[in-house]
């Protein structure tokens, strides 16, 4: 049944991000998905330690967490993951993994481009 949860959330994420990208639409800036990372990470971590603690039940929990941020945005997991690396004072671990995160990311990218380049000749 977990399954089915994370399922329809993701679905109902998919459809949010979406409504957030036409409803700015495009401009030079990526104001959507900065909008929706960022509210992502602040769900991410306000919903993380209410289910640790049990106020919030852990199949909810999952089905908000990995279904619906997870569609929503896989930056809060990025978010909270790199949070929780510098709580538990490993930050210059949490520096290694920010900045290869967003390196890569970028990079992987690039490289997707080009390879769409070369496929669409």
């Amino acid at each position: 049944m977990r399954y089915l949860f994370v399922g329809i959330a993701g679905g109902l994420a998919a459809v949010a991000r979406y409504t957030a990208s036409v409803a700015v639409g495009v401009r030079g800036f990526p104001y959507a998905t900065l909008a929706v990372n960022v509210t992502g990470c602040f769900l991410y971590g306000v919903l993380v330690p209410l289910v640790a603690a049990g106020r919030i039940p852990r199949d909810l929990g999952t089905a908000v967490t990995v279904g619906f941020l997870g569609a929503y945005t896989t930056f809060a997991t990025f978010g909270w993951e790199s949070f929780s690396l510098i709580r538990t004072h490993r930050v210059g671990l949490a520096v290694t993994y920010v900045a290869a995160s967003v390196c890569l990311g970028v990079a992987a990218a690039g490289g997707g481009w080009l390879v769409s380049r070369t496929i669409a000749r």
